[in-house]
């Protein structure tokens, strides 16, 4: 698979009527695009092709279902109001876009130096992320939008898998409902989960659809961390970030692993 084939096949199987593709020779970049609408998405074709040698064979059909969604969902209209109850906040890298494909600011808040909270309406199996052009529309303030969705995100399961290895103890958050990583903005969850910690607790977020809890009790448990976040970051569909979160006091401090060395 190269970039070329990838390119080929992604306009093979997302062909209507009323769309174009724009190649973008410089970026390696593909623009799927509603003739009517106007509309559109940029897929960046060099990581897809690099999942794909990584022996993710399922990329390509994930791609092209995510494009179809995030298409669709463009042809209808998000009401808010309509929708309170599926507004929920979304983790994302500080790396991540803060603009809309038509350049229209989305609404975002501060949360750690490696992480940044963005807000969504869910729509089933895909959700939009809300940019300022909704806010006003619908006649919504930012604190009135965080806060349905912070008080909607403490309504999500928690359930986790547990695992032990070398003496620590590992949770394992997994849904796949698009808001495992939202988990972490639940003060209460990690609050309760923190009472039973009997080393340091640390919390990690490597991608949209995994939150890693960490009761870290001997120096190879950061060892164990560390490999495990990279492994499941380079393998997510939506990255966020390798590193971790010591948890203390409600407090997330980054935390950098290096061999049996840790700094905050």
């Amino acid at each position: 698979m190269d970039i070329k084939k990838l390119k080929g096949i992604l306009q093979e199987r997302l062909e209507k009527p009323n769309r174009t593709f724009t190649y973008d020779r410089e970026k390696d970049s593909l623009r799927i695009e509603n003739t009517e609408t106007k509309k559109g998405i940029t897929v960046a074709l060099p990581p897809i092709v690099s999942k794909w040698k990584e022996n993710n064979k399922k990329i390509v059909d994930e791609v092209v279902y995510y494009v179809e969604e995030a298409l669709n969902v463009m042809g209808t209209d998000a009401d808010m109001d309509s929708k309170e109850k599926k507004v929920f906040p979304v983790i994302r890298s500080t790396s991540f876009a803060t603009e809309s494909n038509d350049g229209i600011p989305l609404v975002t808040d501060d949360h750690t130096a490696e992480t940044r909270i963005y807000y969504a309406i869910d729509l089933g199996s895909t959700y939009r992320l809300i940019d300022e052009n909704m806010l006003k529309e619908e006649g919504w303030s930012h604190e009135q939008m965080k806060e349905t969705a912070l008080f909607n995100v403490r309504g999500l399961p928690t359930q986790m898998k547990k695992d032990e290895v070398a003496g620590n103890i590992y949770y394992f958050l997994n849904n796949n409902d698009g808001y495992d990583a939202s988990r972490i903005l639940n003060d209460a969850f990690l609050k309760k989960i923190s009472g039973d910690i009997q080393g340091e607790m640390t919390v990690s977020v490597p991608h949209q659809d995994v939150l890693v809890i960490g009761d870290i009790r001997n120096e190879t448990g950061y060892d164990v961390l560390a490999q495990l976040t990279m492994s499941f970051f380079t393998t997510g569909n939506v990255p966020i970030t390798a590193l971790s979160f010591v948890y203390e006091d409600g407090e997330l401090e980054p935390i950098f692993i290096l061999a049996k060395n840790r700094k905050k």
